[in-house]
């Protein structure tokens, strides 16, 4: 009988490796390797996979070359999920024979977003769900309570992804929901589920059948207590968008937000708002981010974000106080707070304001998590307003990079951002200079600004 070769995966980087050794070499993490047993090909496994192959981007398994410029640039077709915001964040739909990680804390909505997506379009198209976390009559249970439409949804409660694998073959769906793939394993691999073995192999059989069969596989994935997915990264490199949903249980509002798609933009951001009968898809996110209170505050500013393909507009609160330590406390939520710490050293050099002895805290209102530096001139600004403690105008936006000498640098889709602050009442925009347009938007006043010095002034 022949001896079963095994191999040792790092569970971060997802490099590969003969034998066991402290430290990965790729992404120098210590004590990160697993064991991955592997096992033999079956029997005319090779010859049955080109047998199943059909059109679409995975139709790419032809052994024949050829030449780059015959290749029919033909788009793809998309099936709408339904959701004009999950369709925004996919990049305009699913791509038959993509798979699709979707990922999220416990309680974030995974399950009741999909089992939605699911019901609506068994409708119109085929579906299978396969359930490994709950029974059936839960899953039936829930749908009832968010009055979703049961009929044609065909239901699977396994774990074993053979059988799944027969089922499908079988009942040839054009969409495949599996939730989630931390409860899946197959018969070969000799570990428990949820392993870096088993999560792997299993990820990597299903995505082989549905860019064989032309099928639209979404996967459902634990995250671990930093928010990063459950399991090896190599599965992120197998699948072909990553999608997180974020929202926290004293928040009625949930963000899905696209991680990696190799369909569209990444870091596409949709909302969503968790109602009695599930979630529903927010059609103006500025909206909601915008609800401020009547009375004027130090410390409060809104700024335009651009998020994916669209801007949005969110308010930035600072709170800057007299600090009782040596070392005083820098907190961001909802920014980096390494460049707060370099923005309040481009301050103090530059626009003469001190604030080594405050405790300075610093919070996106909405749970909004600010990743590009258009949001550095209203964090100042903001900071200035708190440290003084003046209260800056309700219709007052504004966006801007700055510089470690103090120079406003111009950010992507000004002309965009400015519009759209224009229609939600903005009447004042301080911008830099590069972002100027030509003609400023009716009842709307744009102060282009160079240098710190200058937003200081302008306000």
């Amino acid at each position: 009988m022949a001896k079963a070769k095994s191999a040792f995966v790092c569970t971060e980087c997802g490099a590969e490796y003969r034998k066991w050794q402290g430290q990965c070499s790729s992404c120098r993490e210590w004590n990160t390797l697993s064991e991955v047993r592997l096992s033999a090909a079956r029997p005319g496994a090779a010859t049955g996979a080109t047998s199943t192959v059909h059109g679409g981007y995975a139709g790419g398994l032809s052994r024949e070359v050829v030449d780059l410029a015959s290749v029919d640039l033909s788009e793809v077709p998309r099936l709408s999920s339904t959701f004009a915001e999950f369709d925004r964040v996919l990049g305009g739909g699913l791509v038959p024979g993509s798979a699709v990680l979707l990922g999220g804390n416990p309680g974030a909505g995974k399950s009741t977003l999909l089992l939605q997506t699911a019901c609506k379009l068994a409708q119109s198209r085929r579906v299978v769900y396969v359930t490994g976390e709950e029974s059936l009559s839960q899953v039936a249970m829930r749908a009832h309570r968010l009055q979703l439409p049961v009929q044609g949804l065909k239901m699977l409660a396994e774990t074993s992804i053979e059988t799944i694998l027969a089922v499908a073959e079988r009942e040839r769906p054009e969409i495949l929901i599996i939730d989630s793939i931390q409860t899946m394993h197959l018969e070969d691999i000799a570990s428990a589920p949820g392993g870096v073995a088993q999560v792997r192999e299993s990820a990597a059989s299903l995505t082989r059948f549905a860019k064989q069969s032309n099928t639209v596989l979404m996967l459902v994935g634990h995250v671990t207590k930093d928010g990063s997915l459950a399991g090896p990264k190599v599965l992120e490199h197998m699948i072909d968008a990553s999608l997180l949903l974020e929202g926290g249980a004293d928040s009625r509002f949930r963000t899905l937000r696209g991680q990696k798609n190799r369909f569209g933009a990444v870091n596409e951001l949709g909302v969503f708002a968790m109602l009695e009968h599930g979630l529903k898809e927010v059609k103006n996110p500025s909206a909601i981010f915008l609800s401020r209170n009547e009375e004027q505050s130090a410390g409060s500013l809104v700024m335009v974000v651009w998020e994916g393909t669209r801007p949005i507009l969110v308010e930035v609160q600072a709170l800057l106080d007299e600090s009782a330590l040596g070392n005083p406390r820098r907190v961001a939520v909802g920014l980096d707070p390494n460049r707060l710490a370099m923005l309040l050293a481009v301050l103090h050099r530059h626009g003469g304001l001190f604030t080594g002895d405050q405790d300075v805290f610093l919070n996106v209102v909405g749970g909004v998590k600010v990743l590009e530096t258009s949001a550095d001139l209203a964090v100042l600004l903001a900071v200035v307003s708190s440290l003084q403690n003046r209260p800056l105008p309700r219709e007052l936006v504004v966006f801007g990079e700055v510089g470690l000498s103090g120079e406003i640098r111009p950010v992507p889709s000004g002309q965009e951002r400015i519009v759209e602050a224009a229609k939600h009442g903005f009447k004042r925009a301080i911008v830099p200079r590069g972002n100027a347009p030509k003609r400023s938007p009716e009842g709307m006043e744009v102060v282009a600004v160079d240098k710190l010095a200058e937003a200081l002034d302008a306000l």
